[in-house]
C-alpha cells in the first residue's frame, strides 16, 4: 500500500511539474515574440529595484494596512512553501516528518514560525475577499474586470485560504497521533497555533485521526501542485514575473519619451543631404509604432504578463476617472490576452504568421488611445513598474505614421508645427507683435 503512494505521488509530482514546465516556455516563448531590447544598463540600480519593488513591495506601502497585509499574504505564502521540500521528499521516500529527527527542537519552532504566518495569510486573504466582495472598492468594481478576471481573484484567494486551513489541521492530527506513540508519527514539539487545536480531535479514534491527517496531507500538497500550474493562466502570475519585471523596469525620468532613431535620420538627412548619400542603403522599410505584439519589445510583453490587474493605474487615469473609454488596466490585459492568442496559433503550427487580427483595432481601439493624456499616472502607481503609457505611445505612433489616422485638431497642430514652428497658426514674424502693442 505505502509503494503505491509514493508510485502515485511521483507521477503526480512529475505531472505537475511537466506541465508548469511547459506553460512557462510557452509564456516565455510568448513575450520573446516582441522586439529586441537592451535592458542590462546600471546593474547596481536594477538590483536595487528588484529588491525595494518586488521583494520590499515599497509602492504597496503606500498604503501602509494594505502594504502590510499584502506583505503577510505574499511573504506567508512563499516561506510556508519551503516546508513544499520536506512534504515531496516525504511523499517520494515514504517518510513522515523526514526532517524532524535532522533539526530536533529547532523543527518545532520551524513549523510554529510557518503556522503563524499560516493564520496571517488566512486572515489577509479573508480581508481581501471582502474588500472585493462585500465592500467592493470601486476599482475591483470595474467593469473591465466582469466575468473571469473577477473570479480569478476569488479563486486565488479561497484556495489560499484551504490550503491554510489544511496545512494547520494536517499539523494538529499529526500531534495527536505522535502523543499517542502511533508508529511513524515521528515525536516533535508542541506547534505554536495547531498545538491549540487537538482538543477537537482527542476524542476521535486513531484510524479517524490519520485518515484525517492523511486526507490534510494528501490535499494541501496536490492543491499546492494545482495551484502551480493555475499561476500561468492567472493574474497571479505576477508573483513570478514581478522580479524579473521590476529588474528590466525603465530607469529614465518618467516623463521622458523614447525617439525613434529612423524618424532622427529622415529628419538629419533633410538638414544634410550630403549625410543621406553616404548612408548605407536598406530595402527594408522601417516600422513606425506599433500595430500588433510582434512590433511592441518584449518587456512591453513581460509587463502584460506581470500585470496584477489590481487597477491602481486605471484608478489614478484621469481619463478613467473622467468616463473616458480608455483603462490602463485593459490595455494590459488585452495585450495578454493578444499574446495568449498568438501562442495558441503557434501551439497548432510553428510557422504561423498572422490571422487576420491585430493588437489594434481588433483589441485596442483607437478611442481608448486618444484619450490618453500621457501624464504618467499610470506608471507612478504601477507597484510593478508596468507601463502601460509605452504601449499606448508605440500604438498611437503607428496611427499617426503608418495609418494617417488622427483627429482633424491633431493634424492641424502637425501642419502649423511643420510650416510655423510652433502650434499655433501663426507667422514666426508675428509672435513678438503683442511685446511691440505693449509699448503703444
Amino acid at each position: 500500500m505505502q509503494i503505491m503512494q509514493q508510485i502515485f505521488f511521483v507521477i503526480a509530482f512529475a505531472v505537475a511539474v511537466y506541465l508548469f514546465s511547459k506553460k512557462a516556455m510557452q509564456i516565455r516563448r510568448n513575450i520573446l515574440l516582441g522586439r529586441d531590447v537592451s535592458l542590462n544598463d546600471h546593474p547596481n540600480e536594477r538590483w536595487k529595484n528588484l529588491l525595494l519593488l518586488a521583494f520590499g513591495q515599497k509602492k504597496m506601502f503606500r498604503n501602509p494596512l494594505v502594504g502590510v497585509l499584502h506583505f503577510i499574504v505574499y511573504a506567508g505564502f512563499i516561506i510556508i512553501n519551503i516546508e513544499v521540500l520536506e512534504i515531496v521528499l516525504d511523499g517520494i521516500l515514504g517518510h513522515h516528518r523526514l526532517f524532524a529527527p535532522l533539526l530536533g527542537s529547532l523543527y518545532g519552532w520551524l513549523i510554529g514560525i510557518f503556522e503563524i504566518l499560516a493564520v496571517g495569510v488566512t486572515i489577509g486573504c479573508a480581508i481581501f475577499l471582502a474588500r472585493r466582495n462585500i465592500v467592493k472598492i470601486k476599482r475591483f468594481a470595474s467593469k473591465d474586470l466582469n466575468g473571469w478576471p473577477r473570479s480569478d481573484a476569488n479563486y486565488i484567494l479561497i484556495t489560499e485560504i484551504v490550503l491554510m486551513l489544511l496545512f494547520l489541521t494536517m499539523n494538529a492530527a499529526y500531534l495527536v497521533l505522535q502523543a499517542r506513540g502511533e508508529a511513524h508519527y515521528t515525536p516533535v514539539d508542541n506547534f505554536w497555533v495547531s498545538g491549540y487545536l487537538t482538543p477537537l480531535f482527542d476524542g476521535m479514534s486513531s484510524s479517524s485521526l490519520m485518515a484525517i491527517e492523511r486526507t490534510a496531507w494528501w490535499l494541501h500538497i496536490l492543491g499546492i501542485f494545482a495551484f502551480l500550474n493555475y499561476l500561468p493562466y492567472s493574474k497571479h502570475l505576477h508573483i513570478l514575473l514581478a522580479f524579473p519585471n521590476a529588474y528590466y523596469a525603465r530607469l529614465e525620468p518618467k516623463g521622458k519619451m523614447d525617439n525613434m532613431p529612423d524618424i532622427q535620420r529622415e529628419v538629419l538627412y533633410a538638414m544634410q543631404p550630403e549625410l543621406a548619400a553616404e548612408a548605407p542603403q536598406s530595402d527594408v522599410m522601417p516600422k513606425f509604432g506599433a500595430k500588433d505584439i510582434d512590433d511592441l519589445s518584449w518587456k512591453n510583453l513581460l509587463d502584460a504578463y506581470a500585470c496584477t490587474e489590481c487597477g491602481r493605474c486605471s484608478a489614478a487615469c484621469p481619463a478613467t476617472q473622467t468616463g473616458k473609454l480608455l483603462s490602463p488596466r485593459t490595455i494590459m490585459m488585452k495585450t495578454r490576452d493578444r499574446a495568449e492568442a498568438v501562442g495558441k496559433e503557434l501551439n497548432k503550427k510553428v510557422d504561423f504568421k498572422e490571422d487576420g487580427k491585430t493588437l489594434l483595432y481588433d483589441y485596442i481601439t483607437e478611442e481608448e488611445l486618444r484619450a490618453c493624456t500621457t501624464c504618467n499616472a499610470c506608471v507612478q502607481e504601477c507597484p510593478v513598474s508596468i507601463s502601460p503609457l509605452d504601449i499606448i505611445l508605440q500604438l498611437r505612433r503607428h496611427l499617426i505614421m503608418e495609418a494617417s489616422s488622427a483627429p482633424a485638431e491633431w493634424t492641424n497642430m502637425f501642419s502649423n508645427i511643420e510650416n510655423n514652428m510652433a502650434p499655433w497658426k501663426m507667422s514666426p514674424d508675428d509672435r513678438d507683435k503683442w511685446a511691440t502693442e505693449l509699448n503703444g
